[in-house]
């Protein structure tokens, strides 16, 4: 017997079978426990067409690992050590709890957390829950730190924030991809056969990154900017292809609004002054907007190296105008996208996670949007709170006397994930209740009052929806061990000890068709979408208003989502990162991935097939010659927010004025700002500045280095 299902990683969602490992199996269902899982190809799911990379292929490793938890854990009051207890006693401790904490500080004291790899199903649950069981305002998600620039810039320019509005394999058939602040060989080793496929065709790849990745040494072009000045590239692109006459004039005209700012905007951003800033050469500049120009069709996709900044959604508004000028956005095989990160990021965001938004991409503030959620509910539209704080803030507010006193969190490792992460770390130790599910006793976990052991990928069912936008189904193969519940369990389970005043399913598909009826109408429809149809179609493209509706795989192909069916071009301005390099901190700091981890890697650290060599600061020749620095040596990199040590990989592919750190292990976000822009609340993961010296030595020893920051 095999299952149909898909990969518990990133957004691809690649499809595979599970099959069990000795090739017996009898009856129907779900298989027993401990019933050994292998891997097959699914060739005929498109995203991946039977492609895994090496953490799909091992993505088994988890479900008999020695480390699952199978029962409660609660924090004694006389050792202060975590011990064993039963599920009803765990779960009285809990409503205990936040009924008192409700009824003396108000149910805003109550913050719920969730997470960009739960499946729609339990994200739509979770902000029920929150709205409803316990009247609290206080819900956000790791995902606003992972495509919120993204999400705000489409919305704003596009009128709807879908990550990519057309098929990945779409990338095929365009003429230039230009890749800004993405890795995707590494992220997303699957998709990366699509470049292969587009260069094949004598198309051409373009990198733009600080680093230069495995996908970058793959590239046509790569393009080497500082860290933290993606938008001023685009400007001089913009400016650029004004100047050169690459405006498609009847595009903008017929089917935009707001470029003449723009243009006027754009005006000073000459190649020779975008070169200043970015350290890229201005030949360069032009080379980059002449082929794009020139080129019938051009895709244009950023990533968290694009976003993941203080003014991340004003950069990504710099190269959503680029493509407009170019007249590519609603065209077949061109435009924009993002690469969304989490495996249900795009699908987490929809149906009730963020703090500002209701299922169906519905805002909270909108009388009509509540009111029809209410409905659904079965609850007074006057009944659900406001909006609420965004992810960092929230954490911010922890353990504050008017701030969030009892915190649960679901599908999330804070404390490894979050920016400036000792901060954190202290916010959460002042919580009067921390309350963590998982499937393993992650970093966050091991500083909670009560740890709830749930089931994870494989051992339930349930939907999700992948970078594209099509929502798929993970089909249940394996029974959870025994003491293992779902997440939706939990939450019926506390709402009725929190005295909610509507029921909780926990049946999957029932939750979904409620989702269906709460997203009617909404930009992120899913009412035609059902478990059957996924299965026949494997994975139905959203909106799908109604079971006759194909789904929609190209967006905006005849209008867009504003009102008046028009994009939008937005006037934004180079910032640049907050923190800039002084004498003190000399370095630009970015982080990412590599490719055998995932996230906070507390799924990835813990499968054996999977190499775990722990962090390490990649650094340029240059710069370990000034230092005295060898590879391999261990070295110390500090900021304003704290310091770590690890070991030295000289590398000459990133800029010598720039250092790299991977933020799968505890060490990065210790370091990273949390500086937060103004209209996603995303972090400044990707930029800041900071001191790095040998770490046999007392104190930092590279003073400024002025002549660092030009290109190499």
């Amino acid at each position: 017997m095999t299952t149909e299902t898909h990969c518990p990683y990133c957004s691809l969602q690649c499809g595979m079978r599970l099959a069990p490992a000795s090739g017996l199996s009898s009856g129907s269902g779900p298989l027993p426990a401990r019933t050994a899982l292998e891997v097959t190809e699914w060739p005929e799911f498109p995203v991946n067409r039977g492609a895994l990379c090496r953490k799909g292929w091992t993505s088994t490793g988890l479900h008999r690992h020695r480390e699952r938890l199978t029962q409660p854990l609660v924090r004694s009051t006389e050792t202060g050590e975590l011990a064993p207890a039963s599920w009803e006693e765990a779960l009285d401790l809990i409503g205990d709890r936040l009924l008192a904490l409700r009824r003396e500080h108000g149910a805003d004291a109550i913050g719920v957390f969730g997470g960009g790899g739960l499946t729609n199903e339990k994200a739509y649950q979770l902000g029920k829950f929150a709205r409803v069981a316990i009247g609290t305002s206080q819900i956000d998600y790791n995902g606003r730190w992972c495509m919120s620039s993204a999400a705000s810039a489409g919305t704003r320019a596009l009128g709807l924030d879908r990550g990519l509005p057309f098929p990945l394999a779409d990338i095929e058939h365009t003429d230039v991809v230009v890749l800004a602040g993405s890795n995707l060989a590494e992220t997303m080793p699957p998709a990366a056969r699509h470049l292969a496929a587009l260069r094949e065709r004598g198309g051409t790849v373009v990198v733009i990154d600080p680093r230069q990745t495995s996908t970058a040494a793959q590239a046509d072009v790569f393009v080497q900017p500082v860290p933290g000045t993606d938008l001023a590239l685009a400007q001089a692109v913009l400016h650029q292809l004004v100047a050169d006459g690459n405006v498609d004039s009847d595009y903008v005209e017929s089917r935009t609004t707001g470029f003449s700012s723009v243009r006027d905007s754009v005006a000073s951003w000459w190649p020779e002054r975008a070169e200043r800033v970015t350290g890229v050469p201005a030949s360069e500049i032009r080379a980059l907007a002449g082929l794009l120009g020139t080129a019938e069709k051009v895709m244009v996709l950023t990533a968290r190296g694009a976003e993941q900044h203080a003014s991340g959604s004003d950069t990504v508004l710099a190269w959503i105008n680029v493509a407009l000028t170019l007249g590519m956005c609603g065209r077949e095989h061109a435009g924009y996208g993002c690469l969304t990160g989490q495996g249900n990021g795009q699908g987490g965001r929809e149906h009730g996670q963020k703090a500002d938004q209701l299922p169906g991409y519905r805002m909270i503030d909108d009388p009509e949007a509540r009111s029809h959620v209410a409905s659904v509910w079965g609850v007074p539209p006057e009944s659900l709170p406001g909006k609420g704080k965004s992810a960092y803030e929230l954490l911010s507010s922890l353990g504050e006397p008017d701030g969030v006193k009892a915190l649960l969190v679901f599908g999330s490792n804070i404390v490894v994930s979050a920016p400036n992460a000792s901060f954190v770390s202290t916010r959460l130790d002042a919580l009067d209740l921390l309350v963590v599910a998982d499937i393993v006793l992650s970093e966050t976990a091991a500083r909670a009052d009560v740890v709830l052991p749930v089931t994870q990928w494989a051992e339930e069912t349930g939907t999700m929806t992948n970078l594209e936008g099509r929502v798929i189904l993970r089909q249940q193969a394996i029974t959870p061990p025994v003491g293992v519940v779902s997440d939706l369990a939990i939450l019926q389970g506390l709402a009725e000890r929190l005295d909610s005043p509507v029921d909780f399913a926990t049946d999957p598909e029932t939750i979904f068709a409620e989702l269906g009826r709460a997203s009617a109408g909404g930009k992120a429809d899913y009412a035609g979408i059902t478990y059957d149809r996924i299965r026949d179609e494997r994975g139905v493209f959203w909106p799908c208003p109604s079971p006759e509706h194909a789904g929609t795989p190209r967006m905006f192909l005849s209008a867009f989502g504003h009102e008046d069916g028009r994009a939008r071009f937005h006037v934004v301005e180079h910032r640049g990162a907050v923190e800039q390099p002084d004498a003190e901190y000399p370095l630009h700091l970015t982080t990412g991935r590599v490719l055998a981890q995932y996230q906070s890697g507390a799924q990835t650290r813990r499968v054996r097939d999977l190499p775990d060599d722990g962090p390490f600061v990649e650094l340029h020749p240059m710069l370990a010659r000034r230092l005295s620095v060898e590879d391999g040596q261990p070295v110390r990199l500090a900021t304003r927010r704290g310091e770590m040590t690890a070991p030295a990989r000289v590398v000459d592919t990133i800029r010598p004025d720039a250092v790299f750190v991977p933020f799968h292990w505890v060490g990065a976000n210790l370091l990273t700002n949390d500086a937060l822009d103004p209209a996603s609340r995303m972090p400044e993961f990707k930029a800041c500045a900071v001191a790095l010296s040998r770490a046999d030595r007392a104190a930092p020893a590279l003073a400024a280095a002025p002549e660092l920051g030009a290109a190499p």
